[in-house]
């Protein structure tokens, strides 16, 4: 797991996490092996084949003075002290320990731009992702609801760039960012990692943690960093929806009372589920939308739009249904919440 941490005064707090083939110390690990095997393999071919290497001192090579000889000769080109001087040791130095030099100098040069080099690029781009975050959908929570919604924002045209996703839990965060996602491991009711997030630029906030009363922090939080940003919260019990919406959210889904409505309605229904199911999710033949009302649809019944069924009129702060007044007109400036074919928008 690689983390990408930036400075915030005592403390340093992870940014973001995206899951590495392999942890860093095991990397270096495997490294360091390959290494000592290359020296060891050296070693053992200069030790075999010391009778075509001088020494131009004393014209002895012992096995330190072979030991000493691999060393400078894998790191650099030696010191001309001990060299080879028969055909055999000068084929061996051009066609073994030549290539052995290179990859143990790859090696080097990779592993320092990998755990280094690579750390401080990778960190700067981050922080210049977070300045150019603006508009965009931050995630509260990944886990079965969070990544649904996720999915489904991706079937309606964001970006996987566009959607941020914060969780307390690092499998999770490392999950989204395998998906594309910019993943931030921390509590999102912390006010510091939601300002990491861009929270005061943010489209929309979906609260999904599965705990009422984390849920409480984070839209309080959430509001108070800004009053623009729209709000979704997910709420499990139905005695804090009312907490919930004063605090700021803008709009709430109570899983429980959606599933127990459909739960009640499967006893005597067959079709009921997979209908509903259909019309709110993206991947059906039909869709639940909420729009502005085209212009064709001005000045008509709502019964008598084509092409889609309008099955509610939102009117300023007004709910006006268009079952109970066969006669209710679509004006100008009307939201609709209709049923549509799904057209691949």
């Amino acid at each position: 797991m690689r983390r990408i941490r930036a400075d915030r005064g005592e403390h340093a707090l992870p940014l973001l996490i995206r899951r590495a083939a392999r942890p860093p110390e095991v990397t270096l690990l495997l490294r360091a092996a390959f290494v000592l095997l290359m020296v060891a393999s050296v070693f053992l071919v200069f030790l075999f084949d010391r009778d075509g290497l001088r020494d131009q001192i004393d014209g002895h090579v012992s096995v330190s003075d072979i030991f000493y000889f691999t060393m400078v000769t894998i790191t650099t080109v030696g010191y001309g002290d001990i060299v080879p001087v028969s055909d055999q040791a000068r084929l061996i130095d051009a066609f073994f320990v030549t290539p052995v030099r290179i990859f143990v100098w790859l090696t080097f040069v990779g592993t320092a731009y990998q755990l280094v080099l690579q750390r401080f690029i990778e960190e700067w781009r981050m922080l210049r992702l977070q300045r150019e975050l603006k508009d965009h959908v931050i995630l509260c929570g990944y886990g079965h609801s969070g990544s649904i919604a996720a999915a489904e924002l991706l079937l309606r045209g964001w970006e996987t760039g566009q959607i941020a996703v914060i969780d307390p839990d690092r499998e999770e965060v490392a999950r989204a960012a395998d998906r594309g996602f910019i993943g931030l491991h921390g509590d999102a009711s912390s006010e510091e990692i939601l300002r990491v997030a861009g929270a005061q630029r943010a489209h929309s906030v979906i609260v999904s943690v599965g705990r009422d009363d984390t849920t409480v922090l984070i839209v309080l939080t959430v509001r108070a960093l800004s009053d623009k940003v729209r709000i979704i919260a997910s709420v499990a019990e139905p005695e804090n929806v009312k907490i919930v919406r004063s605090g700021g959210a803008d709009e709430i889904v109570s899983p429980s009372r959606v599933g127990g409505y459909l739960m009640a309605d499967a006893v005597n229904t067959q079709g009921t589920i997979d209908f509903v199911s259909e019309l709110l999710s993206y991947r059906g033949q039909c869709q639940l939308v909420e729009r502005e009302a085209r212009a064709e649809e001005v000045g008509r019944l709502a019964r008598e739009a084509e092409d889609t069924v309008i099955v509610e009129i939102r009117r300023g702060q007004r709910r006006l249904g268009c079952w109970s007044d066969p006669a209710l007109r679509i004006e100008a400036g009307d939201r609709v919440i209709a049923v549509d074919a799904n057209d691949d928008r």
